[in-house]
């Protein structure tokens, strides 16, 4: 279902307001680069200093919010930075530990069968852990949840044990505190940086299910907000750039003072 003109603004808004906020708390970390000033300009150095900081924060500072807006227009429920909870049950940690162990030596994720053991293990004693964040929250009519894990474009080979084990922790608390809990855990990459080549899925396959933990680029963002949206909410990107562009050179302006 194709987002609303009323939707579209909402979302240009967001992306708007997120930019805005980066220009007023940005502060570039060197004052000072010779070498680089007289070679590329100061105006040129700033942004591209701008655009790395950006890309550190962009999960957090513009991704986040605008998967909530979307994500409003199909769920009943859409926050960011959300807290699952910060108890597990021993047992059902316990068994976090061993199927991660399991799927060093026989790597065939199988996410159905992972969230049954984890149900049928949830006693034992009550373990108070550093509250659980999740970088995305969507609850569907149906009570059905679903907890995103936000993650770089490029994300390192050795980091995948540890996605794998934050994915059942999220599944196992969620559990501990409503064993009749529908609820999904997943990663989700913004886009696909080979495109139009197929996104490099192979590199996470032996730890995620990709069938059932892992979103990339266009089937996230149509997931959020339903067929069609992630080509909508390039052009409300666009549509944004080109609202602020002269937002941005006057921004930009300063720095050849």
């Amino acid at each position: 279902m194709p987002l609303t003109n009323q939707q579209k603004t909402y979302i240009q808004q967001v992306i708007a307001t997120c930019l805005r906020n980066k220009f007023r708390n940005y502060k570039p970390e060197s004052s000072n680069m010779p070498f680089h000033f007289r070679l590329l300009g100061k105006d040129r150095m700033a942004l591209f200093s701008f655009i790395h900081s950006l890309n550190t924060t962009f999960g957090t500072s513009i991704f986040e919010p605008v998967a909530v807006a979307l994500a409003k227009t199909k769920f009943v429920k859409a926050e960011y930075q959300y807290i699952v909870g910060d108890t597990l049950f021993g047992d059902c940690q316990q068994k976090v530990t061993e199927i991660i162990s399991n799927l060093t030596i026989n790597p065939k994720p199988d996410k159905d069968k992972e969230l049954e053991v984890l149900r049928k293990h949830l006693s034992g004693t009550m373990n108070k852990l550093k509250p659980a964040k999740v970088d995305l929250f969507v609850e569907s009519e149906s009570g059905e949840q679903y907890l995103f894990d936000l993650k770089t474009v490029k994300p390192n080979k050795g980091d995948f044990q540890k996605f794998k084990q934050t994915l059942l922790e999220w599944a196992g608390i969620a559990l501990t505190h409503d064993k009749n809990a529908k609820v999904n855990t997943l990663i989700a990459i913004p886009y696909n940086p080979y495109e139009p080549q197929p996104y490099e899925r192979w590199t996470m396959a032996g730890m995620l299910d990709l069938e059932r933990e892992l979103k990339v680029a266009e089937e996230f963002w149509d997931f959020l907000g339903g067929q069609g949206a992630y080509i909508e909410l390039l052009d409300c990107f666009e549509k944004a750039g080109i609202e602020l562009r002269s937002e941005i050179d006057e921004y930009f302006m300063q720095f050849l003072k």
